[in-house]
């Protein structure tokens, strides 16, 4: 359902970076119908964001200090459906936006994208559509109908998936659990599940395998 016209847009800011939630609440004051509503800087402040109800759309980023972006989106969207989470990441849409879409994100955007796109990101969910960007809407259209056997790296959950990334960039398992607020043992039982998914015996055959498909740069 669209909004009166008379009525703000309402927004919810959840990103671990004050220069990042300071620069998206300045881009919505740009604009005469949108309003930004609350912060949060991490995974639990955006869970209780959501549950204050005064939102319309939520701008989620995809990493965040205490739990991952995607697992944060289905709790959202679990608790409150009627919700449109717009999903923020510095990550190339390839890598993570379909992943997020089929967690029940209403879009998916690249924080280089420009002012003029996440306002009118904001604005189609929250009329209740989803925000495909042309770029991520030519990936879609490429996957479909396309005959071909699940490629390995689709078989991995989200956090999974997540360290892959990481190990391919370059990271450490001390990087990886300090960048996520995790224990160095449970990054590697992920790493040690990633390596037995995808049939492979060390990081530098997942590093392989991700610059391959383009899973990283």
């Amino acid at each position: 359902m669209s909004k009166k016209a008379t009525a703000a847009i309402k927004v919810l800011i959840a990103d671990d970076h004050a220069i990042v939630r300071e620069g998206l609440r300045q881009i919505c004051a740009g604009a005469k119908d949108i309003v930004v509503a609350g912060n949060a800087a991490n995974g639990v402040e955006a869970v209780k964001l959501a549950r204050t109800g005064n939102g319309d759309v939520m701008l989620l980023d995809i990493v965040l200090p205490d739990r991952n972006g995607i697992d944060i989106l289905k709790q959202i969207r679990k608790e409150h459906p009627q919700l449109p989470v717009l999903v923020l990441s510095i990550h190339r849409e390839d890598q993570y936006a379909i992943r997020a879409l089929r967690a029940g994100a209403a879009g998916f955007l690249n924080k280089q994208l420009a002012p003029s796109e996440l306002l009118a990101a904001i604005r189609q969910a929250a009329a209740g559509r989803k925000y495909i960007s042309p770029s991520l809407a030519q990936e879609l259209a490429n996957q479909i109908g396309f005959d071909h056997e699940t490629p390995l790296h689709e078989t991995l959950s989200d956090r999974e998936y997540q360290t892959m990334i990481m190990i391919a960039s370059g990271k450490t398992v001390g990087d990886i659990a300090a960048d996520l607020s995790l224990s160095v043992k449970t990054i590697s039982m992920y790493r040690s599940r990633v390596l037995a998914k995808m049939k492979m015996r060390h990081n530098a055959e997942l590093t392989h395998y991700a610059l391959k498909n383009d899973l990283v740069e």
